[in-house]
């Protein structure tokens, strides 16, 4: 119970945030002419907040499940680097691991890194409850949308914009943070190239390649301009 206590603590700022994205995101799941039970199992074996929202356009515009995976694989891809730091802890979980590998997301790993255990507490069950809350706000918030757009009769025509609406409030927000403009500038270059020369059908899983390795390249100079400006 301490460790429930806790966790919905830590949490509870996360759970507004999921709760009104996972309403978003049902909502575009109706109005794509899925039902409620699929938007709500999206949410239980995919979770992958901004991944769900592209899916929902893609899926409705007929791309291939080969292409969703790419996509998924590009844009998850950070989570890799995440994990590594939490492979000795997440192996002492026993059967427990499993699920934190799945619900590892940004704002779960955000949460993990900064929270400190007092020595009242099981950390392995604390961690664990505030992943799964996590996952449970998303689901939530998923359902809500799902059941408003299936259930009550408003017009939702716009409502596909929130996915727009929401990638350009993070890219702002990460323009704000990050000092060095080194991994946008690379991000405009090669979507516009690729755009240019593969056309709009088929430039979007290319330029997430191009862009790992344009940012695997620049990934020195990025971070000593961090450091200068730190300095």
């Amino acid at each position: 119970m301490r460790e429930l206590r806790f966790a919905v603590k830590h949490t509870l700022p996360i759970f507004f945030t999921y709760l009104f994205i996972g309403i978003a995101f049902g909502m575009l799941m109706i109005d794509a002419g899925y039902g409620v039970l699929l938007s709500v199992l999206s949410a239980l074996f995919i979770y992958a907040g901004s991944m769900q929202l592209v899916m929902v356009p893609m899926m409705a515009s007929g791309a291939s499940l080969l292409t969703l995976a790419l996509m998924t694989a590009f844009i998850n891809a950070r989570h890799i680097f995440y994990g590594i730091g939490f492979i000795e802890s997440f192996r002492k979980m026993g059967w427990r691991r499993f699920y934190m590998i799945f619900a590892l997301t940004d704002e779960t790993y955000s949460i993990l890194c900064s929270v400190r255990y007092n020595d009242e507490l099981d950390p392995n069950r604390a961690a664990f409850l505030i992943a799964m809350l996590n996952h449970l706000y998303w689901i939530f918030g998923c359902l809500i949308g799902a059941c408003a757009g299936r259930f009550l009769p408003f017009d939702m025509r716009g409502i596909e914009f929130s996915a727009t609406a929401f990638f350009l409030v993070v890219v702002v927000e990460q323009w704000r943070q990050y000092r060095s403009k080194l991994p946008f500038l690379a991000a405009v270059v090669c979507a516009l190239a690729l755009a240019l020369l593969l056309g709009r059908e088929y430039f979007l899983v290319p330029t997430l390649a191009a862009c790992l390795a344009a940012l695997l390249l620049l990934r020195r100079p990025i971070e000593r301009k961090e450091e200068l400006e730190h300095e």
